[in-house]
This record gives C-alpha cells, sequence and structure tokens, in this order.
C-alpha cells in the first residue's frame, strides 16, 4: 500500500490487470450479490433531479423497486445503496437484445438525456473505496465473476488503475491520477 494524500492505495491497482468482458459475464456484478451499488451522500440530489429523465429507460420491476424502496436504501452501516429488484438486480438494470445487464442511468447519459454518468461506485468498479475518519482507503475488490475480465486485461496489459482512469480523475481529481501514475512508473507499469 502507498499514500496519495488523504489516501492509502493498494498496489494491487497497478500491478493487477482487468478490463470489463461484458460479453463473457453479460454484466453480472450489476445482479449479482446482495446489497445494492454504493451511493455517496452527494450523489442522491443528483439521483432525485434525473429520475425522471432515467425512468423511461427503465423496465417495470426496476420502476416498481424504486417507487416501493425510494431512489436509495440504506444498509445497517447507515450506507446509502441503490434499490434491489427482489433482493437481486439492481434497479437501474436494464438488458440489451443479447441478455447483458447494463446501466439504465448509463444509458440515459450514452442518449444524451443527462449529464451524469453513473453512481462512482459503479463507474469504479472493480475499485472500491472505503472512508474512514483519517484517510480513504482505494482497494481492488476481486470477485470471481470478474475472471474474464482480468484474463482479458492481462492479455492486453490493462492495469486496474488505466481501465478506471475516468472514474479516478472523477473521483479524486487530475493531480491525485498524476501522482498515481508516478507510483506506477516508479512500479514498472
Amino acid at each position: 500500500m502507498f499514500q496519495i494524500g488523504k489516501t492509502i492505495v493498494s498496489e494491487d491497482i497497478i500491478e493487477k490487470d482487468f478490463l470489463c468482458n461484458l460479453s463473457a459475464c453479460k454484466g453480472a456484478c450489476c445482479i449479482d450479490g446482495d446489497a445494492g451499488a454504493p451511493i455517496d451522500k452527494n450523489e442522491i440530489e443528483i439521483l432525485e433531479a434525473i429520475y425522471p429523465k432515467v425512468k423511461p429507460f427503465l423496465r417495470k420491476e426496476g420502476i416498481e423497486a424504486i417507487e416501493k424502496q425510494g431512489l436509495y436504501t440504506t444498509n445497517d452501516y447507515g450506507d446509502f445503496e441503490t434499490p434491489l429488484i427482489n433482493g437481486a438486480d439492481c434497479a437501474f438494470v436494464i438488458f440489451d437484445d443479447k441478455k447483458t445487464a447494463l446501466c439504465g442511468i448509463e444509458e440515459a447519459y450514452n442518449q444524451g438525456e443527462i449529464a451524469w454518468k453513473k453512481p462512482v461506485s459503479c463507474h469504479l468498479y472493480p475499485v472500491r473505496i472505503q472512508e474512514y475518519s483519517e484517510f480513504v482507503g482505494v482497494n481492488y475488490e476481486k470477485w470471481d465473476i470478474c475472471d474474464d475480465a482480468c484474463t482479458l486485461g492481462r492479455e492486453l496489459q490493462v492495469p486496474i488503475y488505466k481501465f478506471v482512469k475516468e472514474a479516478l480523475i472523477r473521483k479524486f481529481g487530475e493531480e491525485w491520477y498524476a501522482e498515481l501514475e508516478t507510483v506506477a512508473k516508479g512500479m514498472n507499469r
């Protein structure tokens, strides 16, 4: 691990490779697991503002889950998360014609309906952020459903930090990312 400002960063995000392979996993990270995607407190207001433009992109089941649970739920630790459909799919999940899970929020963004891509936790995946009182942990979350993404990343030599560059800059800024690149160069990555 190493420190950049008030972040403690796992060397895994430099040393490990990753490149999403949606044709292999079919977007399993959005439909598997036991919790919704983490949502930052400042993202709640954004979700509330954009929901009317996102709603037409969502499935009936997703809209029903949101209307029943709200745009976000709160877990046992007081953290905010996206609601789930029957304890599984994220309420914002949609499917393409190949049955690949996609994000309804991101689809609204891609169609030019909104200017916000999706929750930063989703954009950062497989990097997970953990906030502590004095620092922020930046870690790689290894999940077996992403084995194909790890294989593809190795084949194409794409380190995790490069795969999530846009999201890391979105979360921490250009200067922070430049420092990360300096560390990576020192590690020959």
